[in-house]
């Protein structure tokens, strides 16, 4: 896959889906920008891809901070002086049924995991737009598409980045930026390790493969949207589920 020397972004990186995503883009010759809450992680993980040889930076970035968004931005292209690829990865859960969900709950998974992808994609366009190319691939979810009880807030805001991802396909396009997105079903990470066994075991006897998924599947996913070999493939969602939810 095609990103030698390309310069990602990817929100998200301090844990799960987003570190794994950032050591398979730095191994196939990926410049790195490194954004999450947690410094010391961010660190660990920095260190961890220079010492495997790759160029990384640790940008401690809350996304449900546009000032911080702004400022960690500014230091990624001082570092590289461009942006090639971005992805959006960074997101928070807090579930409760909808009846009894607090208004502060709905805002902040609102915020960091839709309001945020979109503050972060502002930030690249100018530059993506000048050098009329670029990749930006924005993490759903299978609960987006099948539902899911005691999370409306997160499924509205993860539902809400697969069409972010197909109307800004539409807009772009012309100038060589694909927008895709993926739609990862139940995968062991920090998120899916606090659920109980017998959860997990009802979740597993749902899924056709038999299995959760691993992070690093999903990022091999996130890897060929953002590489050149998907160069024809815009506005789409990429399902990596084990068969969970077929569309």
């Amino acid at each position: 896959m095609t990103v030698k020397e390309r310069v990602a972004v990817v929100t998200g990186a301090s844990q799960g889906i987003g570190r794994a995503t950032a050591l398979l883009l730095a191994e196939h010759g990926a410049r790195l920008v490194l954004a999450a809450r947690s410094a010391d992680k961010l660190a660990a993980l920095e260190g961890e891809i220079k010492k495997g040889g790759g160029e990384a930076l640790a940008v401690p970035m809350d996304v449900a901070s546009e000032e911080q968004i702004k400022a960690g931005f500014a230091k990624a292209l001082e570092k590289f002086g461009r942006i090639d690829i971005l992805v959006n990865n960074a997101a928070i859960a807090r579930d409760q049924l909808a009846l009894r969900m607090k208004r502060a709950d709905w805002d902040a998974v609102i915020q960091t995991n839709l309001t945020g992808a979109h503050l972060c994609i502002q930030q690249v366009l100018p530059g993506m737009l000048r050098q009329r190319g670029g990749r930006i691939i924005n993490v759903s979810s299978v609960v987006a598409q099948a539902g899911n009880v005691g999370q409306v807030n997160y499924i509205a805001a993860k539902a809400g980045l697969i069409g972010l991802t197909k109307a800004l396909a539409v807009e772009v396009a012309s100038r060589g930026i694909t927008v895709n997105a993926v739609a990862p079903g139940f995968i062991v990470s920090p998120m899916t390790d606090p659920l109980p066994d017998k959860v997990k075991e009802e979740l597993i006897a749902r899924i056709p493969l038999g299995r959760m998924g691993t992070d690093r599947e999903v990022a091999a996913g996130i890897l060929f949207l953002a590489s050149d070999e998907a160069s024809y493939l815009t506005g789409h969602v990429l399902d990596i589920n084990g068969g969970l939810y077929l569309a």
